[in-house]
């Protein structure tokens, strides 16, 4: 008898798993080379918020306790990406925001995965690249609000180029 999963075709959820840990990967490694050779993957829920966030949304982003979250952010807090704030809306909450270092990251790993991006374009072809990045849009706006994440196009420009590599 076969086994089953050289039979059976992967589900959308281990063809994108394959394609994400190829990209954090290379990402990652990337990174280490431009000199952020203390960031983890780890700390990536963190740099999805475009304007700054409270450490119980972060938690819940992640899926981790507010502790583990409150260790997280201060790690980063520490490596110089994130700094604390007071929240505008209430003086007793703290909001978690990226520093000058932390927006340099963020365009340097954008970067890093325009270049894979790009590739991969030229590996399919530009039109079937299109066309995969057109249905991903549209399968992300069906299953969340990505408003938040720190890749958004709409993130605004001047804290994407703000700071200084």
């Amino acid at each position: 008898m076969e086994d089953n999963q050289e039979t059976e075709p992967y589900l959308i959820g281990a063809l994108l798993g394959i394609i994400l840990q190829a990209l954090y990967q290379r990402t990652d490694r990337r990174l280490v080379e431009a000199g952020f050779s203390d960031y983890r993957r780890a700390y990536l829920p963190v740099f999805q918020s475009r304007d700054g966030s409270r450490i119980v949304e972060l938690a819940e982003r992640a899926q981790i306790t507010k502790q583990s979250m409150g260790e997280l952010v201060q790690s980063l807090v520490e490596r110089g990406y994130v700094e604390r704030v007071p929240d505008p809306t209430d003086g007793r909450a703290m909001l978690i925001r990226r520093t000058e270092r932390g927006w340099a990251l963020n365009r340097t790993a954008r970067q890093f995965v325009q270049e894979l991006q790009d590739e991969w374009a030229s590996a399919l072809g530009e039109e079937d690249m299109e066309q995969l990045l057109q249905l991903l849009k549209r399968l992300t706006r069906l299953v969340d609000d990505h408003s938040m994440m720190s890749g958004d196009p709409r993130t605004p420009q001047s804290k994407q180029e703000g700071a200084q590599v």
